[in-house]
């Protein structure tokens, strides 16, 4: 093992990665050159980790058995993994950290954020992965180059909020502190997915707005600038690694922080971040907490001013809803645009993920006020996919009120326009809607595609098309 046995446990070192398989030579071949820089930064974090000299490396990956409420930690005594799936005979063995696994789940629960430790006779009915997974490999991959010998902690991204999720990272130093020997923490996640046209999850502008916002921040520690990004900018971004980044966070609070941004590119339109945040002393001035929850005090407020009405009444019906069970009453007079009849879907989204959405294609009560209304409660409460919504969790969702134009059959898709339209897709009995102007969705084919799954029709089925036009209200 690396260090010295007898010596304090302590936190050594702090990284954050991206986890692209082409960055691997095994993998990407003569293409892994177009992300040069990104594998200039991982070999300089190497180097940096061969400084630190850590015992144990915990990673925190996005693509474990990730649930919406528990963050899970691996807890079999050995670890494994391989890049197979990926075209590469490269594999991996690692002795796992379980006593501090175990003092991290029992800290995280002090704390009130549920943690488990998934023993060998669950992990195999999880649908998420048994072995090593790619966000945890890829970093791995060129720490192993310099650092040799070291045991490792899988833990995944937890789904919570912001502030939960900075908790856990804290409770995560304190069991740190309570052993003996180095550790390292690795926050492994891309960032936006969306940077150009033909990206993975589609083209969103947003993209390169979020990543440059989050990449400023962090080179100036400041957790303030990350809890204040909008809701709305990170889900245009598609991005996979702001949760592990606050979780992170959370392990740094009250310590010192030289932090560096060694690389970043989006060559393939996703963003790759290679960042290192060396520890120095502990500083009641560096507790970063408070400023945590004054940015996300400050989104909340700042959302809440800028709704429009029609956001603010589905916001009024499901808090009145899920506090006193109450049906909130339409406004009297009803406001301008709220009184004629027309179809409604409300949206609602935490922390930049789908927490409910519950629609009406035709309108089937007598003003828009009261389809908003009925859709939120509906939404918040009856959508089949989600738990009916808690009042813990109000004040962290952000509503979205979109009011549809009366559909109108078209011949074919080229009448379609995924920007403008959304579209209806009909066979038999079987009846499949998209909204228009989703992140991610850029083409025709992709809209109608998703459409025909959400109704079970087949990929080859024929089916009748109709498209409507949409008035967003956030």
């Amino acid at each position: 093992m690396n260090g010295t046995p007898s010596s304090p446990r302590r936190l050594v070192l702090a990284a954050l990665t991206p986890h692209p398989p082409i960055i691997v030579p095994e993998v990407g071949g003569p293409d892994t050159a177009q992300a040069q820089r990104t594998v200039d930064g991982m070999r300089r974090l190497a180097q940096i980790f061969a400084e630190a000299r850590p015992d144990t490396i915990i990673v925190i990956s996005p693509h474990g058995p990730v649930f919406s409420d528990t963050i899970a930690i691996t807890g079999l005594p050995t670890v494994e993994g391989d890049l197979r799936q990926f075209g590469a005979a490269v594999s991996m063995e690692f002795g796992n950290d379980l006593g501090l696994a175990e003092r991290i789940a029992k800290r995280a629960k002090l704390r009130g954020v549920s943690t488990a430790v998934i023993e060998p006779s669950i992990i195999g009915r999880l649908r998420g992965p048994r072995r090593l997974d790619h966000g945890t490999m890829i970093p791995l991959y060129y720490v192993l180059q310099a650092v040799p010998g070291f045991r490792v902690v899988p833990v995944a991204m937890g789904m919570d909020t912001p502030d939960r999720l900075y908790m856990f990272g804290m409770a995560l130093r304190e069991a740190v502190e309570e052993g003996d020997g180095r550790v390292a923490l690795i926050a492994s996640g891309d960032l936006s997915h969306r940077l150009k046209p033909g990206a993975p999850a589609g083209y969103s502008p947003e993209g390169k707005v979020f990543d440059e916002r989050l990449v400023e921040a962090l080179g100036r520690m400041d957790v303030g600038a990350i809890a204040r990004l909008d809701d709305r900018l990170v889900e245009a971004a598609g991005e996979c690694g702001l949760r592990p980044v606050f979780m992170m966070l959370g392990a740094l609070d009250g310590l010192e922080v030289d932090a560096e941004v060694h690389s970043y590119e989006g060559p393939f339109g996703v963003g790759y971040a290679v960042a290192s945040f060396r520890p120095r002393a502990a500083s009641d001035s560096a507790r970063r907490y408070d400023d945590l929850v004054r940015g996300l005090a400050e989104k909340r407020a700042g959302r809440r001013v800028s709704e429009s009405p029609y956001v603010a009444l589905a916001r009024r019906a499901v808090e009145e809803y899920v506090r006193r069970r109450k049906v909130v009453q339409a406004p009297e007079p009803l406001p301008e645009g709220m009184e004629r009849a027309a179809g409604v879907f409300c949206s609602i989204h935490k922390g930049g993920q789908l927490r409910g959405c519950i629609g009406t294609t035709e309108p089937i009560r007598a003003s828009i006020a009261e389809e908003i209304i009925s859709n939120a409660i509906s939404a918040a409460m009856r959508d089949p996919r989600f738990e009916p919504v808690e009042e813990d969790e109000l004040d962290d969702l952000v509503y979205s009120v979109d009011v549809l134009s009366e559909p109108e059959p078209i011949s074919g898709p080229d009448e379609l326009d995924p920007k403008k339209y959304g579209v209806i897709v009909r066979r038999g009995g079987r009846v499949g809607l998209l909204l228009p102007d989703l992140d991610g969705i850029d083409t025709v084919e992709r809209q109608i595609s998703i459409a025909r799954r959400k109704a079970g029709i087949g990929e080859r089925e024929p089916v009748e098309l109709e498209r409507f036009e949409v008035t967003r209200y956030e």
